[in-house]
């Protein structure tokens, strides 16, 4: 069934049901009942530090599939979930099962940069599709490698001009010490110096902690306090974001202003956080308050299954479901991984909750807008308030 038909289908769909009608299952074309059932591997942290991410990533997938009928590109799908757990240890065992047991024409998710780096070859090795829907660290190939959400140096790069026509004074730059905290930090760094900024590291590099070990940050507060830093800039996700905002608040720092990137404060960290991640600015791209069709869609049926709002990690997991439809509906009847990966690259502009967005012919990375967001009290509940927007981030 095309995207097209499906999209009558539901129009019509609408109507009759509007009159108190039923829709008859022959509405469908006459070969969709025979269509080719396809199996998708998704592969994230349901366990360890980042559980929170990997949930989301799932359940981003799976809402697509459940408004979608459970269909992409008019194929049944029998979506194979798999425990990414915190990193190549857990994740290269997990990717082999799905690419070489469970045979999945398609592989999605994915949230440790760490993890992508080890799972990428094999991928790569059996010819088939990554939609990757977390970050990742530039590739030299990227022939069978695609993401829906971001390059790990992209957000770091993207608020670096702001916060240095904002702070007037060096700025700290700390982050976990693993491939994901590396990226991210050294996309803030690298753009922030070169525009003339002025860390207040003092040997002018970032400050590193030890992951997943790293649960009392006091000691580095205390460095960055002796630093005469004017403002700090970090990357944390999950449990450990949680740790470092919640001593933040505590600390003899905390009137010195803390920029991030957005997975500082986003989704359920910040619900743990609570009033210690007030005022935190970050960047990120996607917003739950983003004004357009698809967020707004998007948005009521998160929330019709979900409590509070959803995440760009639920956002970007969504968007890999909505692509694999165009490209599965446009690699044929029986459509190979090889067809999916080729039909990927000649889709064109993708309408999305995050507003619109293409990949990159260079890095298979979207081509998007970074927004600055605060973290604000909207009613009894604190929000990542997207208070400006920054740069469009891709190539």
């Amino acid at each position: 069934m095309s995207a097209t038909h499906r999209q009558r289908r539901r129009v019509l769909t609408a109507a009759l049901v509007a009159l108190g009608l039923t829709v008859s299952a022959c509405a469908d074309k006459a070969g969709d009942s025979s269509a080719e059932t396809l199996k998708i591997g998704l592969l994230a942290s349901l366990s360890g530090t980042y559980q929170a991410v990997g949930t989301d990533i799932r359940d981003g997938f799976q809402l697509y599939l459940s408004t979608h009928d459970n269909k992409l590109g008019g194929h049944p799908v029998q979506l194979v979930i798999a425990d990414e757990g915190n990193g190549a240890p857990t994740a290269v065992p997990a990717a082999t099962k799905l690419l070489k047991q469970d045979k999945v024409v398609a592989l999605t998710g994915i949230v440790g940069g760490g993890s992508a780096a080890a799972v990428i070859p094999l991928a790569e090795q059996a010819k088939v599709p990554l939609l990757g829907s977390n970050a990742r660290p530039e590739l030299k190939d990227v022939t069978w490698v695609w993401h829906t959400s971001y390059l790990s140096e992209e957000p770091g790069a993207a608020i670096a001009p702001h916060i240095k026509d904002t702070v007037k004074g060096p700025v700290y730059a700390i982050g976990p010490d693993y491939q994901g905290g590396w990226d991210e930090l050294k996309g803030f760094t690298d753009e922030y110096t070169k525009i003339g900024g002025t860390l207040a590291n003092p040997d002018g590099k970032t400050r590193w902690t030890p992951f997943p070990a790293t649960t009392n940050f006091t000691p580095y507060f205390a460095q960055i306090k002796a630093s005469g830093a004017a403002a700090v800039y970090t990357f944390y996700a999950g449990s450990a974001a949680v740790d470092f905002v919640k001593q933040y608040a505590q600390s003899e720092i905390k009137d010195v202003p803390l920029y991030a990137a957005g997975f500082l404060t986003e989704g359920g960290v910040l619900n743990a956080q609570g009033p210690a991640a007030q005022d935190i600015f970050s960047v990120l791209n996607y917003s739950p308050d983003l004004d357009n069709a698809e967020n707004r869609s998007f948005v009521a049926a998160w929330k019709a299954n979900h409590d509070g709002s959803p995440t760009t990690y639920a956002m970007a997991s969504y968007d890999a479901a909505a692509v694999l439809d165009r490209a599965i509906d446009a690699a044929g009847d029986k459509p190979t991984s090889e067809a999916i990966n080729a039909a990927i690259a000649g889709l064109g502009q993708i309408n999305s909750p995050r507003g619109t967005w293409q990949f990159s012919k260079t890095t298979h990375s979207p081509v998007q807008k970074w927004y600055l967001r605060q973290v604000r009290q909207d009613g009894r509940a604190l929000s990542n308030t997207v208070v400006g927007d920054l740069a469009t981030v891709g190539q």
